[in-house]
């Protein structure tokens, strides 16, 4: 690996459970643990990766789609565990027994350094204790994932602009949703402030920060159920043509899956 270099896999992204892996020539992170303990080393192996060889594990906040596999994990493999403050408590005891010396607290707004790696949290807005995501930095080259948030503020937009790569949410089709099974109650959370960016609005977040420098974007957060893979795609390359963004040679899309890892990416 070039020493100015860091890899990264979304190991798994959806609203069934969500993984993200980044590496640097020193350190080796996880984000969430939205699956089973065995599902995530599943994952990891398919980009030849050990867990047993994570350094820390990065959580955004406590909805069991990013936490499922927490206390398995921890307990099996005794790595560092980062989350804020009002995250811990809201975890409380839902995962079962973790030693409290793997807790550490990462502050909102902070930047944390993890050998050769710069990692800055920043709030997003959902229903949650305290939801807070990651931009992942080393050698002026950078990393954002950006999910479960209900809207882009210009706090965020200032924070996480012209990154290199970008996670960024499309979770559901609005008409898909409106017309869909699920009850009026979870429909109204999911469309609201504080729950979820749709294909429409996660491309238009995407207009809003990306820069010279950024050459990929994920489609992350997908629902099963109110979202079509094509149609999530599609709305971004459109969007990005509209902005005259060159969506097949200046500024890369791609999917990813809530059950296969994506292949591991240079920055």
């Amino acid at each position: 690996m070039e020493e100015s270099a860091f890899k990264y896999s979304v190991l798994a992204s959806g609203s069934s459970g969500n993984v993200f892996y980044l590496e640097s020539p020193q350190k080796k992170i996880l984000v969430d643990a939205g699956l089973s303990g065995k599902k995530i080393e599943n994952l990891l192996s398919q980009v030849d990766r050990n867990i047993a060889d994570i350094d820390a594990l990065l959580i955004t906040h406590e909805h069991k789609d990013h936490v499922a596999g927490l206390g398995v994990l921890a307990r099996k493999y005794k790595f560092d565990l980062y989350a804020n403050q009002e995250t811990w408590n809201a975890i409380g005891e839902s995962c079962g027994k973790i030693a409290p010396e793997q807790k550490n607290v990462f502050e909102m707004g902070k930047t944390l350094t993890f050998g050769d790696l710069d990692i800055e949290s920043f709030g997003v807005s959902h229903d949650a204790a305290a939801p807070q995501f990651y931009k992942f930095m080393k050698d002026g080259k950078s990393f954002v994932m950006l999910t479960d948030t209900g809207y882009v503020s210009d706090r965020m937009i200032g924070t996480i602009e012209n990154a290199d790569a970008y996670l960024m949410e499309s979770n559901h089709d609005i008409e898909i949703l409106r017309m869909g099974g699920y009850p009026w109650r979870i429909k109204q959370r999911i469309l609201s402030d504080h729950g979820h960016l749709s294909n429409e609005d996660g491309a238009k977040a995407a207009i809003d920060v990306i820069g010279v420098k950024t050459k990929k974007i994920f489609l992350g957060h997908r629902s099963q159920q109110n979202n079509i893979k094509e149609l999530a795609h599609m709305t971004m390359v459109n969007t990005l043509m509209q902005n005259d963004i060159d969506a097949r040679n200046e500024v890369m899309v791609f999917d990813t899956s809530h059950i296969e890892a994506s292949p591991l990416f240079n920055i």
